[in-house]
């Protein structure tokens, strides 16, 4: 049988009704018809999960920053139930609540801070930065901040314009809550950059950092190029500290020359010993997802983008996970924390 004739038999077995609107009675939909609602109810019971434990935290009103054992590691619940977190999320104005992306933005400006870098007259340079609110945090400590993403016309080509991660203007980072307009005008500015191609300009800059967007450069290996390449961005004992995707899961198979692709233990090993041999400090690996109930949650598409208008009226306007299923495999968040070598 062609692969034509066989596609479009699978297509009729799986449809849900036959000619008439009647059940399509066929084994193989029985098998997989309550899949969608399997999934829902997945879904759901998760999101509602995460919604009372969210609203059981303690109110934190009088925190300050304070130092953590600092390590490259993925994203977990106790970490999001953590002062240090609730720290930066206050600061960024946005409620705690059980979401990686959350995690990847305190992750990165715990890093940052207690590196001693987030002050007057450092400067800090921003790959794939979209619509983050970092760089409006760092302008209101005094930072110096050069934003980048790439050209609008690279971002419509990838498909980041549909989903709304990119930056057209430094219009798109500006949070008026976070800091005043001058001071943001007065410390940020912008330049389009490929991360696969970083221009020699920008140098000698205090720390670097990217938020899930090196999964997003077309292969493993442009990923991992670009976390080293990123330190050439930096003044000698420069900080680098980039969060991407993590099959955490499956060590043998994973996603590689894709839109998307996942990283996994053994690629950032690697990357560790790389940059060891060559002068750099890289915080200790640690592969720990956590064992609390949100670490064993994972989210199940279709995600937020993908619901439809009914489904957005109906479901949680927040909803939040840790882990989720990408293209069938289990993923995280992971954070790298890598320091360049002083000489």
């Amino acid at each position: 049988m062609s692969p034509d004739k066989l596609s479009g038999l699978i297509a009729e077995l799986m449809r849900p009704t036959d000619s008439l609107s009647r059940p399509n009675l066929n084994a193989l939909r029985h098998i997989v018809g309550d899949i969608s609602a399997i999934k829902l109810n997945i879904k759901m019971q998760g999101y509602e999960l995460a919604r009372q434990l969210a609203e059981a935290l303690p109110v934190r009103n009088d925190l300050a920053p304070s130092a953590i054992d600092l390590r490259s590691k993925p994203s977990t619940q106790h970490d999001l139930e953590s002062d240090w977190c609730a720290y930066w999320l206050g600061r960024l104005g946005s409620p705690v609540i059980f979401h990686r992306k959350l995690w990847e933005l305190a992750f990165v400006l715990q890093t940052i801070w207690q590196h001693g870098l987030m002050a007057p007259d450092r400067r800090g340079l921003g790959f794939g930065c979209g619509v983050e609110p970092i760089p409006s945090l760092l302008a209101a400590e005094g930072v110096d901040v050069v934003v980048t993403d790439l050209a609008p016309q690279e971002q419509a080509d990838t498909g980041w314009t549909a989903t709304n991660q990119h930056t057209y203007s430094l219009d798109a980072v500006f949070r008026e809550h976070i800091v005043d307009r001058r001071d943001f005008d007065r410390h940020v500015s912008m330049q389009y950059v490929d991360m696969r191609r970083i221009p020699d300009t920008l140098r000698d800059f205090d720390f670097c950092w990217s938020v899930c967007a090196l999964e997003h450069l077309g292969s493993i290996a442009k990923g991992l190029e670009f976390v080293e390449a990123s330190l050439a961005t930096l003044k000698p004992g420069g900080l680098a500290v980039h969060t991407t995707e993590f099959n955490f899961l499956d060590d043998t198979a994973t996603l590689d020359n894709w839109a998307t692709v996942l990283f996994q233990r053994a690629h950032f090993e690697s990357l560790a010993r790389d940059l060891t041999a060559k002068g750099h400090k890289v915080a200790p690996l640690d592969f720990d997802v956590g064992q609390s109930p949100l670490d064993r949650f994972i989210d199940l598409p279709p995600y937020p983008g993908d619901w439809s208008p009914y489904q957005k009226s109906i479901w949680p306007a927040n909803p939040a996970h840790l882990k989720l299923a990408i293209d069938g495999f289990a993923s995280t968040c992971f954070g790298l924390i890598v320091k360049k070598a002083e000489a």
